[in-house]
């Protein structure tokens, strides 16, 4: 078994897996979501997919799924992981936004979902990563947005659903400094 020091650190490795695997579906990162799991890892979204993780990639990129919104963000708020050795259990409770375009006919909505991960994860060559996954859904609501929804303007940076987005600036200037440059953020 871990010691408490070692817990801890295990613990927020398991974690910051679901933070990632959030950053790369909000950005349609596709490499980063990859790096979240196990190459034989399973992913259990119910009637909308089950499969391997390559199939998940190939789904959640293809045209009519997650491509279809104007933008998504999920939030994940508690977390509980249980380790076992070199094995662990972790539910990651987690609301996510998902914006639609309007059309001629409808407005733009915000798809939430009250959503719990449910996943295994093992630790393999020093690395922790999602072995088996499975979506719950706690409830739902679309909420049509209505009026000038688009009021930030072009004086804000908007968000990007690729690596264009400033995020990823960020952190190529954090790299940048951190091995002695003089990079700053200008984007």
């Amino acid at each position: 078994m871990h010691n408490e020091f070692e817990r801890y650190v295990h613990e927020a490795a398991i974690k910051n897996l679901q933070i990632r695997y959030c950053r790369g579906i909000d950005r349609l990162d596709w490499d980063l979501v990859r790096s979240c799991f196990h190459e034989d890892a399973i992913d259990d979204h119910g009637r909308r997919f089950r499969g391997d993780i390559q199939d998940f990639i190939a789904w959640g990129s293809s045209p009519g799924s997650l491509s279809r919104f104007a933008a998504t963000t999920h939030f994940t708020g508690n977390q509980l992981v249980e380790l076992h050795g070199e094995v662990a259990w972790m539910e990651s409770s987690t609301r996510a936004y998902h914006r639609t375009f309007p059309t001629s006919d409808t407005p733009a909505t915000d798809w939430i979902l009250n959503l719990r991960y449910v996943d295994v994860v093992e630790r393999r060559h020093g690395h922790w990563r999602i072995l088996d996954r499975a979506i719950v859904v706690d409830s739902e609501t679309t909420i049509p947005v209505g009026g000038d929804h688009d009021q930030v303007g072009p004086d804000w940076h908007r968000s990007a659903r690729d690596r264009t987005d400033v995020s990823y600036a960020a952190a190529w200037v954090a790299r940048k400094r951190a091995s002695g440059g003089t990079e700053r953020l200008s984007v």
